[in-house]
């Protein structure tokens, strides 16, 4: 206690505290050697290796190692080691540093019925994966069996038990010796009609001479050959009715003999043509009623015509009766009745007809006209039962909105649909919207105001393209899966912005939308017409009329639009199994190129600002290019993982022109918020270096931070976290620019060689709540990096969302 004493520091208010100091010290110091060795000690139990019963070893695994026969590797030897590796029995217990604490709970639940003990069994144990459990000799036998289908026929494998104390692993080792190739292979030679079909086929064989033998490449021929038959009316085949006889007698050289089965069933061997084909577009399980059908183009059709014309559903059928049935055709026909959206279940069911064979004067399975000589035709009979949707609906929704923009409120949307409005499997969509909003947060102060929206919108699907028949296009899209449609809109909006204006929206629309794979789609948009009838109060007409708000008066006069428009998407994200998606989109917009023709050819009178008009109205004129670019990479193999990293890059430009020297303001670009640069507000950036600096400005920079260009480009890392809930890490950049030069607005305008230094950056983190049919998102982010350098301050944001940003 001395040599403690001597070295503390005396205190004159306590002789004795510099001994109680220390002696607290040397306490704790001890309380946590102890802790340590408590710690160090559950650790060691941890291992599980106390658990392992006497005489048994805990089984830790196994190593597979492939020796080629020369010094070089085998081919595609990655996956050969993958798929020899599958078939190692069983896993080991989990472990992390040496430590199985599943085991350690485990042992907590043993020789229990209930209680804690057997709940945390239950949840977190594990038992003891034990040496003699498993099965050596027939992994060794199965990864010899893995050598020799991938065509390693000498191929042998041995292993290796290694035993510790108290543990044991396995290691294989296997080794191919040299592949067999294949040298010769054989389509089947027989004069009949199969035979003669499956050799058709053989320019698209999957069988290669020179190719090293592999099981799955012959069983993936065998289905190709089915698919192929199956598109020749060879309904009752199946791919198992296929063998192949391979001869691997000489040293490394296989061939192979393709043959039919003798057991396959002479049916099978057939071609079949449909004969009856029966629509029924009432169809429930317990309708029994027999009705006599409506004979429509060779048709049957069931019940009548009331609610569909017969001629809309066969539109969407391409099974044809007196053809040669052909699967993808079967396929189509699900796929374009369903995409119809006026059924709820489609079936097609096939049997022989009640007709039964009937004689032809050519011989069966071949063209009709190709000989008179006289063949058996066998044929099926199809019906397609189609169960309906509710031809209408009435749906009323009570949302609360909340923008981008900072405004709140309470809105009523209902929706009317009619699935059948004309007869013609058309569907009417009807929607009424009524909404008041106030601004409930802002980066500018201008908190209070207050907007009302009122509006009413149809739409009328036509599930066809209702154009002039063309010598290059079939208007049907024969070869296509998915059903095209013809799109007519019309709409009514009226926005009222207290103290501000109000606008009055008018639309009309008519386009094309369609699809020749699942991943392509095209929209064409020839007319597009929006009027916009703008009444300002007298506050708003002087910040219009204000030196600095040029442009601003310019966007909001030019209110008629004239546009036509093409998109172009490509989408693999409909591809699940895919580790990597692409999407793209692409879209080209001009107004008011027609207008122009038309103006000038008959010399309309120009407006006030000079330009030309269309009764009596300045139009607008601009070309924009638009396109969207994103990368979807999941970094797990297993298609249900939700780990991803995910990129995305949007590039737009509009270019006034004409009448216009900028873009109407619906049609300018806006940046950030919660689907954009996440660290700041909704059109709070840009244009370029440009930023509010007097009050005004800033009460009003909503309209000011608009532009005619824009860059973006995001990238997110997402994570699971646990069920339902997923984590992100982000980064976004981006900014917007104007084509021509806008004095109210210095800085705004798009230099090539200071654009890249004008990006805005943010990054930040997110947790998402995602159950599937929902997703509500909270990203918080903080400024990186403003247009004009450094952020004054790093205050972050919150984002609250539904749905992900892309």
């Amino acid at each position: 206690m001395k040599k403690l004493l001597s070295n503390a520091r005396p205190d004159s208010h306590s002789t004795d505290l510099p001994f109680r100091i220390d002696l607290i010290s040397f306490r704790s110091f001890m309380v946590r050697r102890l802790a340590s060795g408590v710690l160090l000690l559950a650790l060691a139990s941890c291992s599980g290796l106390k658990f392992v019963p006497e005489g048994e070893k805990l089984y830790t695994g196994s190593n597979v190692t492939i020796k080629p026969p020369t010094k070089d590797k085998v081919n595609n030897q990655a996956a050969l080691q993958t798929e020899l590796e599958s078939v190692v029995r069983p896993k080991p217990n989990a472990s992390i540093l040496g430590l199985r604490p599943k085991l350690y709970f485990w042992h907590m639940g043993v020789g229990k019925k209930k209680g804690l003990g057997k709940k945390l069994a239950d949840k977190f144990g594990e038992a003891p994966v034990l040496l003699s459990q498993v099965k050596i000799a027939a992994t060794r036998d199965l990864m010899t069996n893995r050598l020799r289908n991938n065509g390693f026929f000498n191929g042998t494998t041995s292993y290796e038990v290694k035993k510790k104390d108290k543990t044991a692993e396995v290691d294989y080792t296997a080794m191919p010796g040299e592949v067999y190739r294949f040298t010769q292979i054989n389509f089947p030679k027989r004069d009949t009609l199969v035979d003669a079909a499956i050799r058709a086929t053989q320019d698209k064989s999957l069988l290669k001479v020179g190719d090293a033998y592999n099981l799955n490449t012959l069983t993936a021929e065998r289905v190709r050959i089915d698919a192929a038959l199956k598109e020749q009316g060879y309904y009752y085949f199946a791919p198992d009715y296929i063998l192949f006889q391979v001869d691997s007698t000489l040293d490394n050289k296989a061939t192979v003999d393709l043959r039919i089965k003798p057991t396959a069933p002479a049916k099978a061997l057939q071609p079949y043509w449909l004969n009856q084909v029966k629509l029924n577009t009432n169809y429930v399980l317990t309708d029994t009623t027999m009705r006599k059908p409506i004979m429509y183009q060779g048709y049957q059709y069931f019940p009548d015509e009331e609610v569909f014309k017969a001629k809309a559903i066969t539109r969407a059928t391409f099974l044809y009766p007196d053809s040669l049935y052909r699967r993808h055709r079967r396929d189509q026909t699900l796929s374009r009745l369903m995409s119809l959206g006026t059924f709820r279940f489609v079936e097609i069911r096939f049997r022989p007809a009640e007709a039964g064979d009937s004689a032809v004067a050519v011989p069966a399975g071949t063209a009709r006209s190709s000989s008179s000589s006289v063949g058996l035709r066998s044929r099926l009979d199809a019906d397609v039962l189609m169960t309906q949707l509710k031809k209408k609906s009435l749906r009323a929704e009570v949302q609360l909105a909340s923008k981008t923009n900072g405004f709140t409120g309470p809105a009523l949307n209902v929706s009317f649909r009619n699935r059948s409005a004309l007869r013609g499997a058309e569907q009417l969509i009807v929607n009424a919207v009524a909404s008041t909003e106030t601004q409930t947060s802002s980066d500018n102060g201008a908190l209070g105001l207050t907007s009302y929206e009122y509006g009413l919108n149809a739409q009328l699907l036509i599930p066809r393209l209702v154009v002039p028949h063309l010598p290059l296009l079939d208007v049907r899209l024969p070869n296509s899966d998915f059903q095209p449609r013809t799109i007519i809109g019309a709409g009514v909006r009226t926005v009222t912005r207290a103290n501000y204006f109000s606008q009055n929206f008018f639309n009309l629309n008519y386009g094309y939308t369609f699809k020749t794979k699942i991943t392509n789609e095209q929209e064409i948009k020839p007319i597009d017409i929006t009027y916009v009838q703008f009444t300002p109060t007298q506050t708003f007409t002087d910040i219009l009329n204000s030196p600095e708000k040029s442009f601003l008066r310019s966007a909001f006069q030019q209110q008629f639009i004239l546009a036509s428009s093409y998109r172009y998407t490509y989408n693999q994200q409909v591809l699940e199994q895919r580790r990597q998606q692409i999407y793209f989109s692409g879209q080209v917009e001009g107004s008011g190129n027609l207008a122009q023709g038309i103006a000038s050819s008959i010399g309309t009178p120009k407006g006030p600002s000079g330009g030309y008009t269309i009764l009596g109205q300045e139009y607008s004129q601009y070309l924009k290019f638009d396109l969207e670019l994103r990368e979807y990479y999941r970094i797990s193999a297993d298609p249900t993982s939700g780990n991803r990293i995910v990129a995305r890059f949007l590039a737009g430009v509009g270019l006034p022109y004409g009448n216009s020297t900028v873009l109407p303001y619906p049609k300018q670009y806006g940046i950030g918020g919660p689907n954009s640069v996440r660290a700041f507000a909704a059109r709070g950036i840009g244009p370029g270096t440009y930023s509010p600096q007097s009050e005004t400005q800033t009460l009003n920079s909503f309209y000011d931070q608009v532009g005619d260009v824009r860059l973006e480009g995001n990238i997110e890392y997402r994570q699971d976290l646990f069920p339902y809930v997923k984590g992100a890490l982000f980064m976004d950049a981006g900014n917007i620019w104007l084509v021509n030069d806008d004095p109210g607005r210095p800085g705004g305008q798009f230099k090539t060689g200071s654009f890249l230094n004008q990006l805005a950056v943010g990054a930040g983190a997110g947790i998402r709540i995602d159950v599937q049919f929902f997703v509500i998102r909270f990203d918080y982010a903080v400024p990186v990096r403003v247009p004009s350098g450094t952020p004054t301050s790093t205050t972050g944001r919150l984002n609250l969302a539904i749905g992900y940003p892309f």
